[in-house]
């Protein structure tokens, strides 16, 4: 566990994974790659349950909501004037540009994800009427590129002179600063990508392609370092790497990486060289997606210098930057990590820099097999991210805070959820790994099989080349029962690996940023075929190792019970207070459900906890509470307490009725 020992400790074995005859994995073209590989979400399919439910209402809600509103907020328009200018001058109209339609230069990008999205959703439900809204967006797109592969409406649309104070006469001159033009085709990246992957067509590549080659002529030769700065396209030109096995993608993405830490820009994690940084600062977002771009590097490269330095700021983070709920960058100003233990409740926590921590965690384990990673993922996935989007699937919160008041504007200029935003990054980014998720639950390493979440599902995998076939029943994150019956074609010999998580282990994190009043951990049970095997741990998993027969099962309990967290006593906002959690699931208080306020509430050690199944909610468990406290303060300044109950529910599915006041730590003590 990191917190136990050193992160050098960690780093060096992880060093040693990765150079070892067990590391890093070559593929048909020779190219190094992650050693565990996930297996792909078109293999697998949630069958019932939490994970069906909200992956139903992203498809069938989230996705077409999301592409309208690229028509609606004109983002989409934008790429028709992009056309419109470009084909006005040509025909002899020399000075004609348009205004852009919109507010920000990086609204392209909205777009972009929108389709990922959208083609995630059709790799796995495809929809003819969907596939031809794509090609229509996708005609769109290749109208408003220029004839070198140049592709940012903002610039393109309104030539003459910067539509924006953001932007630069010259090209790309301010992308270090806040242009965005780097970002917002590293997006359309990921959506070539995506969009060949779910139709086979070549459409939407084929501007990629075109973009790529620009890029690649005017960086390739390293002679104008540029730091990007808002980080992405590195993430981007891996995936075209992958596709294309085109050697200057990977080399682009290492050189972007490489420009950095020559202007001293903390915000955009520019202050030092990537190799040498240790601890996560700035903008979130854009730190997230930086540190799963040098995941992405380091595994395709085979070179393992960065490890070192990602080791390093996950530690920082998981130690002393992230929230009870798995939410980071805590701070409205700059959208930023804080300083160390800086957590307050009223947080920011932006939706974007959980998917893209989401993102992270999960190149972590690819490159480590480490559990602690899935750990830290699951926290954040039922938690920090989940919140972000409504049960309905068409209101969002852009940040995710820890407390409310009930009335105040707290969500970029609205109280509560909000259908959309003028900067609507957050929205296509839930959408695009809701569609995605089923590519997370498991992942093989050679003869090992990783079972990383738990949930209703059936998957196609291959194990030492053996096809296997998986059917998993559990009513997760509700219940810790999990059945997995393991059906490979023929008898095979192999390691189905079970993760054990943290919470059930006594641990909230693998630091000790926040602590179990009662830190027992749960006694979990293993049964293949009925029969208890022994439960010994390596790396966070259970590794069950025997010739597997057509139709064996896994049984694997792992008990719920209702854990009271405290925080580090470094973390002022959480000195004095107390938080609930059940399995992955942290709780928070609404006063819909307490008499209107929750301020004043005290969770004393002599209240009693129930766990209770809720029909409404998405059939969600709550937790009814006897013998809490209520404050009122009386006339000459002293505190009065009566006993009150008091019910919690998930954080994820706070403010889906209304508005109330929201608060996630109570004061554990009267005052």
């Amino acid at each position: 566990m990191i917190s136990r020992i050193s992160w050098k400790h960690a780093v060096v074995k992880n060093l040693l994974l990765l150079v070892s005859s067990g590391g890093l994995v070559v593929t048909a073209r020779g190219a190094a790659d992650y050693p565990v590989q996930p297996v792909p979400f078109t293999n697998v399919r949630f069958t019932e349950g939490f994970w069906q439910q909200r992956q139903a209402t992203n498809s069938l809600v989230t996705v077409p909501f999301a592409l309208q509103q690229c028509e609606t907020s004109q983002r989409l328009k934008n790429f028709d004037l992009a056309a419109e200018t470009m084909r006005r001058r040509a025909g002899g109209e020399s000075h004609f540009q348009n205004q852009p339609a919109t507010t920000f230069p990086f609204d392209d990008s909205d777009v972009y994800k929108a389709m990922e999205g959208a083609c995630f959703n059709l790799s796995v439900h495809p929809e003819p009427a969907q596939q031809q809204q794509l090609d229509g967006y996708i005609a769109r797109i290749g109208a408003a590129q220029e004839p070198d592969g140049y592709l940012y409406t903002w610039r393109t649309m309104h030539p003459d002179s910067p539509a924006h104070a953001w932007i630069n006469q010259q090209r790309w001159l301010n992308d270090p600063e806040l242009s965005h033009e780097l970002y917002n085709l590293g997006h359309l990246y990921e959506a070539g990508a995506a969009h060949r992957a779910a139709t086979g067509e070549t459409n939407l590549l084929s501007i990629c392609l075109k973009s790529a080659e620009l890029v690649w002529r005017d960086f390739g030769d390293g002679k104008t370092r540029m730091a990007p700065g808002h980080e992405e396209i590195e993430i981007g030109l891996c995936k075209l790497y992958r596709v294309t096995g085109d050697q200057r993608y990977l080399e682009l993405a290492k050189f972007f990486l490489e420009s950095r830490g020559y202007d001293h820009r903390p915000y955009s994690q520019d202050h030092l060289p990537v190799a040498e940084q240790r601890e996560a600062v700035g903008h979130a977002v854009r730190a997230n997606y930086l540190y799963s771009g040098m995941a992405d590097v380091t595994a395709l490269s085979g070179d393992p210098r960065y490890l070192l330095a990602l080791t390093a700021i996950w530690t920082n983070v998981v130690s002393r930057k992230l929230h009870l709920t798995g939410g980071c960058g805590a701070l409205a100003e700059g959208e930023a990590y804080g300083a160390d233990y800086e957590l307050p409740n009223n947080c920011y926590n932006e939706t974007c820099a959980a998917v893209a921590f989401l993102f992270w965690n999960e190149r972590m384990f690819l490159l480590t097999g480490e559990g602690n990673y899935m750990d830290v993922f699951e926290r954040t996935l039922y938690n920090g991210f989940l919140s972000g989007v409504s049960l309905s699937g068409d209101h969002f919160f852009y940040p995710n805070t820890l407390e409310y008041d009930g009335k105040s504007k707290n969500n970029v200029g609205c109280a509560g959820r909000a259908p959309w935003f003028g900067c609507a990054c957050c929205p296509p980014n839930l959408m695009r790994m809701l569609a995605s998720l089923g590519g997370y639950v498991y992942a093989v390493q050679d003869t090992n099989l990783f079972v990383n979440l738990y949930a209703a599902s059936e998957a196609r995998v291959k194990v030492a080349g053996r096809p296997v076939k998986l059917m998993q029943t559990t009513d997760y994150p509700w219940d810790g029962e999990v059945k997995l019956v393991v059906s490979p074609a023929g008898p095979a010999a192999f390691a189905v690996c079970l993760r054990i998580p943290g919470w059930v282990r006594g641990e909230p994190l693998p630091s000790d940023l926040y602590r179990y009043a009662d830190p027992t951990p749960a006694k979990w049970l293993v049964r293949v075929n009925g029969k208890k095997i022994a439960s010994v741990l390596t790396n966070g998993y259970v590794r069950i190792q025997r010739e597997w027969q057509p139709g064996d099962t896994v049984r694997l309990s792992l008990p719920m019970p209702v854990r009271r967290v405290a925080g580090n006593e470094k973390i002022e906002a959480t000195r004095g207070r107390v938080a609930l959690e059940r399995g992955p699931v942290v709780y928070c208080f609404e006063g819909v459900d307490n008499d209107g306020s929750v301020a004043n509430l005290v969770l004393t050690e002599a209240a009693k906890v129930k766990p209770v199944k809720e029909k409404s909610l998405n059939g969600v468990v709550v937790l009814d509470i006897r013998d809490a406290e209520r404050g009122q303060r009386t006339p000459p300044g002293a505190w009065v307490y009566e006993t009150v109950r008091a019910r919690a529910i998930p954080y994820e599915v706070w403010d889906n009725r209304g508005l109330s006041p929201m608060q996630v730590w109570l004061l554990s003590e009267s005052r």
